[in-house]
Parts: structure tokens; sequence; C-alpha cells
């Protein structure tokens, strides 16, 4: 056997070639190519304008060019019930009486689209004008052929939701077009730091062609420890019947009937006889109406537009809670100058109870990061030792002025300036409702301070060095450094 040297250091094929396609090539050659690619594309970007232009052209002067529509057919829409898609487009199509042209039959292809688009079945969506196969069409007539790609039936997806104070990891899965008529079913079930176990069940489905009116029906159960502000938790189980109408843009309305059993247990040794006469089972049977408008630019610092909020709700209609209860919320943001915006809050709330004294789970609360600053979570109104019992009336308000760190406006921190002011009280049912509301509205809680904002989309993130300067004998207040996690802020 040779054991040579040589065949030890022998090279064999394939062999790569290493070295560069470019070498020794000139510059000149290299700016050449790159003035021909520049070139190129700069020709490919005018024959696009060009062709643009041109089709921008030949619409305008036919939009008066008499068109009818033969048919609409939807394709590939295998899953979707065939009667569902007919009650889509049906309301759409225009009148046989009609005097149709091209301008039309483009307002047609526009509506159909985006009822499509938003029945949230389909991952596509596209649209061809064809010459109408029906014999008894006219010249002139045309089939508008819509052809889709269905998204799947069946989604599971976990997440970490922030909000109220609260960090939530949640589990969700669901069946999307249950029966072919975008309807869906949803399973969710989520553990988190104050609600610790919530279950959730809920079907939901268009009632209008539109598709701006759905109807929900939902179950749910829920574990949420008040440990931090009351030595209680609560254990809710309930069904709830929705039936919602609108976008957030332009204003949304909720209708819903709620049947839930509350029950306060898990009572600590340090547990007050206020929270010990709260413990139990009580059931709730109301009706609700909520309308919701959101027109600010961002949810989270938004430099224009505004929320407003309103709920109400009517219970007794079976069960231990009897009350009327109506709450409202309020944003505003106003740019003042580049880098530097203003933002007004105001919340309220009332519950008057028909039923004395009012039931505990159905007390509002106030205070925390991100309501009132520089107070303990839930730590203003009426107190029995440690505990905080919650109150029927309440208002907060906020003033702070937002602006970008010096020299560096794209980053996602900002500073802030804050100055919150509320209070919450019980009802004394013994006085005029207007004097309830006089005592309530001439003693507030003040606080005011200095911070950092983290926009953590979709969260925001506050660390905030504030005082209160007026307090309560009950508030519980928090002087110093406060953080707060939450998506709504005072």
């Amino acid at each position: 056997m040779d054991t040579g040297g040589s065949s030890l250091w022998s090279l064999k094929p394939p062999l790569h070639n290493s070295s560069s396609p470019r070498d020794k090539e000139p510059i000149e050659v290299q700016k050449i190519r790159k003035w021909q690619e520049e070139r190129v594309a700069k020709k490919l970007r005018g024959d696009y304008e060009h062709a643009v232009i041109h089709l921008s052209d030949l619409l305008t002067d036919n939009l008066h060019t008499s068109i009818g529509i033969a048919s609409i057919r939807v394709l590939n829409a295998q899953k979707t019930r065939r009667s569902f898609l007919e009650w889509l487009i049906n309301p759409l199509k225009p009148s046989p009486t009609t005097q149709q042209d091209l301008e039309s039959t483009l307002h047609t292809v526009r509506r159909v689209s985006d009822v499509l688009d938003r029945t949230d079945i389909f991952k596509a969506v596209s649209v061809s004008v064809e010459r109408s196969r029906d014999e008894l069409a006219h010249l002139q007539d045309v089939d508008l052929v819509f052809r889709t790609i269905e998204k799947g039936k069946y989604a599971v997806k976990t997440s970490t939701e922030v909000g109220k104070g609260e960090v939530d990891a949640s589990v969700n899965a669901s069946i999307n077009n249950v029966f072919g008529g975008a309807e869906k079913l949803s399973l969710n079930m989520a553990y988190g730091t104050t609600t610790k176990k919530t279950f959730e069940g809920s079907f939901s489905a268009p009632i209008t062609p539109d598709l701006n009116t759905w109807a929900d029906l939902s179950a749910y159960g829920l574990l949420r420890d008040h440990s931090s502000f009351a030595n209680c938790s609560e254990v809710a189980r309930g069904i709830k019947a929705s039936i919602r109408h609108g976008a957030p843009f332009n204003g949304s309305h909720m209708l819903t009937y709620e049947a839930v059993l509350r029950d306060i247990g898990n009572l600590s040794p340090s547990a007050s006889m206020s929270i010990r006469q709260s413990a139990g089972q009580t059931t709730k049977s109301s009706i609700s109406y909520t309308f919701f408008r959101d027109t600010r630019d961002d949810n989270l610092l938004g430099t224009r537009g505004y929320l407003t909020k309103v709920s109400q709700e009517l219970a007794g209609l079976g069960g231990d809670a009897s009350f009327y209860k109506i709450e409202t919320e309020n944003h505003l943001s106003r740019s003042l100058s580049p880098g530097v915006t203003l933002s007004l809050s105001a919340c309220s709330g009332l519950l008057w109870s028909f039923s004395q004294p009012s039931l505990f789970p159905d007390r509002f609360q106030l205070g925390g990061p991100t309501s009132l600053r520089s107070f303990r979570v839930n730590g203003l109104g009426p107190k029995d030792g440690p505990d905080s019992l919650g109150g029927d009336l309440y208002w907060a308000t906020g003033i702070r002025l937002i602006s970008n760190i010096p020299s560096k406006p794209d980053w996602p921190i900002k500073t802030h300036a804050f100055l919150n002011a509320g209070r919450l009280d019980p009802i004394d049912h013994s006085r005029s409702l207007v004097d309830n509301i006089k005592n309530t509205i001439t003693k507030p809680s003040i606080s005011a301070g200095v911070g950092l904002i983290y926009k953590f989309d979709p969260v925001r993130v506050e660390l905030n060095f504030g005082v209160p300067l007026v307090t309560s004998q009950s508030d519980g207040t928090r002087k110093g450094v406060q953080v707060g996690l939450g998506l709504e802020f005072l």
C-alpha cells in the first residue's frame, strides 16, 4: 500500500471555485452595470406609471358607458353556504330597473369585495369582470366573478394579555365558519395575577347582511382574587346574550342580558365584619346598554381624536341585586406642538341601589397606577379596617402633558407630567341624589407627579414619581415611585 505524503495531501474533485466573479473587474465596469440597472428600474417604473395613468384615463372616459351586471359568482367557497353568500350579495345588486353603467358596476365590485372581506372567513378575495355566459343577457352585460381562498376552520392561539393592572396568559381555541355562515365558536381559558382563572365559551353570528349587527351568546366562569384590597375572593358563573351594532370609529352599540351567580368566599382571618357580612352567594339578572366611540389616532399615545363610552345597567329582573348603574369614560388628546401632546381624561359612575345597601360585587373601586396615580390599587373610598368596601358614586379626572425625549423623537419612551383628582363615596339614601353628588365633587383627593411612559404595543408601561396633595382619612396613598401596566390610563 502506498502511504506516501503525496497521497495524503492530494485534492479530489468536485472542487468549488473560491474566486470572486468580479476579481480584477475594472471600477468602470461596476459603474456601467449599476447605471444599467438603475436605467432599467427607471424605465419599468415609468412604464408602470404610464399604464396606471392610461388605465385611469380610460376608466374616466367610459364611466357612463352602459354596462349591466348579469350575475355575481363567488368561486372556491366550499365551506360557506350558498344561501349565506346570496343573503350577503343580493342587497348589493343594482335594481333591474336602475340604469347601469361602468361607474355603478365598479361601486358594486367595491361593496361586494368589502362585505366578503368583513366576513373574516376568506384569506384572499380577487375579482374579475367577464362577459356574461347567460344566453339571454344583453351584449353589454357582464358577470362579476369573485375568486376566494377560505381560511382554515380551526385555530388555536396562546397569548399574554395586559389590562386594568392585570397580566393574563390565555389559550384560545376557535372554530370559524361553523355552519357556513361566518359563525364563530370560541373557547378561552386564562390564568392571571388578579383574575386567577377564567373560562369562557362563546358563539357569535351575523344577523344583518351588511355585517354591522352580530349576536353573541356566551357562558363564563372566573375566580378573582381581591386580597390586594379586601380579604376575600370572588367566584362568578354566568351567561350573557348580546346584540352589537356598528364599529368603534363611527360608534358601536351593545345590548346585553346577563344572569350571574357570585360567591364571596375564601376569607382570611383578618377579614373585616363588613366583608364577612358580604360573604356568601348572590345572584344578579340584568340588562345593560353600552355605547362606545373611539376616533383617536393611537389608543395609547394619541395626538388627536377622542374616546367616549357610556354604560348603563338595570338589575332586578330576578335575583338578589336590584339597582340602576351608569358609568362614563372620556378621553381627549390634542397636539400642542411637534412632540408635545395634551391629554384630558374624565370618568364617573353612579350606582343607585333599590335594595339597600348595595352588594359588594356591584360597587365601584377606584385608585391605582392606571386610575388615580399615587394612591393604592382600589385604595379610595369607604374602609373597614384593612378592607376597601367600594362605593356607589365616583368621579375621576386627569390632565397630562406628554413629550418626546429631547433629540430622540422616535424613541418609544416619552416623558409626562400629570395631575389627577377624584373621589369615591357610598350614597346616603337619607339625602337627595343632588346633595350626594355635591358632597363628592367638593371633596376631591388630588395627586401630581412626573414619569416615563414606554409604549410597548399593545400596552403601555408607566414609571411614575408622584405625591398625593389632598387626601381623605380613609384613602390608601402611595407616595414615591409607582409602576403602571395596562391598556387604558386616566
